[in-house]
C-alpha cells in the first residue's frame, strides 16, 4: 500500500463496545433500542454509568477520526442523536464522518457527514484500512463485526464489561470465533465495569 510505502500510519479499526460477563451486546443504551429477536432487556448497561466511564469515553471519542457502523447501528442512531439536545455527544456525532456498510441502503444517505461503502464491507473496509488516518471506530454494529473478524480486520478492541449476565441476545464474539487477544490497559469503575482494551494476539496452545 501507497501509504505503508510512504512510512505514514495506517488506519485502525478499533470496535468499542459496552458487553456483558457473557459477552451479550445487544441494545445496552435503551429499553426500546434493539428488540430484535424477542429481546426484552435493553438498556442493561444504564445503572452502571458513572463519571469515570464518562470520561473515558468521552476521551476516546475526543480524539477524532471516523464512525464505521452497519445499517442497524447507523438507522438506529440517526433516530436519536441528531435531534438531541443538551448532549456533547450530539455534535460529535453530527460531525464525524461515518462510513456504513449496507448492501440495502443507497446514496445520499440522510444524516450529514455519511458515506456508503459500495459492494462488499470486507473489501470495502479493508481498503479504508491501509489509507492513511486516524482511527475507524465501530459502535453497535455487531453483524459488520463479525463479518470483519475472520478477516483479521479488527486491530483493537476497548470493551466496557459489565458485572452482569443476561442469558441471551446478540453476542459480541459469534458462536465459533476464535479470537486470541492481548490485554493492553484496564480500568475499573466506581459501578464494576471493567473497560479493557485489547489487541490481537498469536493464539496460545489451547486455541491452536
Amino acid at each position: 500500500p501507497a501509504a505503508a510505502q510512504k512510512g505514514m500510519p495506517m488506519s485502525r479499526v478499533v470496535v468499542v463496545n459496552h458487553v456483558t460477563l457473557d459477552g451479550v451486546m445487544q441494545a445496552p443504551a435503551r429499553p426500546d433500542e434493539d428488540r430484535r429477536r424477542g429481546f426484552t432487556r435493553g438498556g442493561w448497561a444504564l445503572p452502571y454509568t458513572d463519571e469515570v466511564m464518562a470520561q473515558r469515553m468521552g476521551r476516546s471519542m475526543s480524539q477524532g477520526g471516523a464512525l464505521l457502523l452497519g445499517r442497524w447501528t447507523y438507522e438506529d442512531f440517526y433516530s436519536v442523536w441528531p435531534s438531541r439536545t443538551g448532549n456533547p455527544y450530539t455534535e460529535v456525532l453530527n460531525n464525524t464522518q461515518k462510513y456504513v456498510a449496507s448492501t440495502t441502503l443507497a446514496e445520499p444517505l440522510p444524516w450529514q457527514n455519511s458515506t456508503l461503502l459500495p459492494g462488499d464491507a470486507v473489501r470495502a473496509v479493508a481498503e479504508l484500512r491501509q489509507q492513511p488516518g486516524q482511527d475507524l471506530v465501530i459502535l453497535g454494529s455487531g453483524a459488520l463485526i463479525h463479518s470483519l473478524l475472520p478477516h483479521g480486520l479488527i486491530d483493537e478492541f476497548v470493551l466496557q464489561i459489565h458485572p452482569l449476565v443476561l442469558g441471551s441476545g446478540q453476542r459480541l464474539f459469534p458462536d465459533g470465533a476464535a479470537v486470541a487477544l492481548r490485554l493492553t490497559d484496564s480500568v475499573t469503575t466506581t459501578t464494576g465495569v471493567v473497560i479493557a482494551t485489547y489487541e490481537p494476539a498469536e493464539p496460545g496452545p489451547a486455541a491452536a
